[in-house]
């Protein structure tokens, strides 16, 4: 009898070793976790802009997997935003035809990452498909060439005060912000140079 009850015991510890061997735990689909932003990019070390044209640690799986998540609501900001970022000259084909009193060097950009008017560095969505939307968000670059700021106007008669001033203008971006759980997106304000503009001040005698 004595042996029997053995026989039981260890069989019944090799049935549940053999069982805890075999056990898998019910699938579960991995839990998505944003990606941590540092304050600085990666990028800004290869410019001396405050946005970046180039970057290789650019999120896009994290913003894409949001764009998808939250699509109808984000697509309602885009539409807010988003123009053709069209020549204002009219009839101009090349950009190599603008001419200005000041020397300046003008691009069309579409920035991956910019510092906003509160002096953060934000994720700027570009260049991203999400249900067929492409999302494309453009600005017009210019800016005083080699220093020209403050410098006098070199097409205006040296008889007139004038002064190369640069300008610049405040874009309105939709932007992914990884630390906002529910709704990652916002629209936030950039400053870019816009212009090189001429002063043109009192006839010298």
């Amino acid at each position: 009898m004595s042996t029997s009850y053995h026989f039981l015991i260890f069989f019944g510890l090799g049935v549940l070793a053999v069982m805890g061997n075999n056990y898998k735990a019910p699938y579960q689909q991995p839990k998505y976790e944003p990606k941590y932003e540092p304050e600085i990019p990666a990028c800004f070390k290869n410019t001396t802009k405050n946005w970046c044209l180039e970057d290789s640690e650019y999120p896009a799986y994290e913003v894409v997997y949001e764009l998808d998540k939250h699509y109808e609501a984000v697509l309602a900001l885009y539409k807010n935003v988003v123009a053709d970022t069209a020549n204002s000259v009219d009839t101009l084909s090349k950009l190599e035809q603008e001419t200005y009193l000041c020397p300046s060097e003008t691009s069309y950009v579409q920035p991956l990452r910019a510092v906003n008017t509160k002096g953060k560095w934000r994720v700027i969505i570009n260049k991203v498909e999400s249900y067929g939307i492409k999302y494309d968000q453009h600005a017009r670059i210019e800016e005083c060439e080699d220093d020209a700021a403050g410098k006098a106007c070199p097409l205006v008669p040296t008889c007139y005060e004038s002064k190369c001033l640069q300008k610049s203008i405040y874009h309105r971006f939709l932007v992914y912000d990884p630390t906002d759980y529910y709704f990652p997106f916002a629209i936030e304000t950039f400053k870019l140079p816009a212009s090189c503009a001429c002063f043109v001040g009192a006839f010298k005698l």
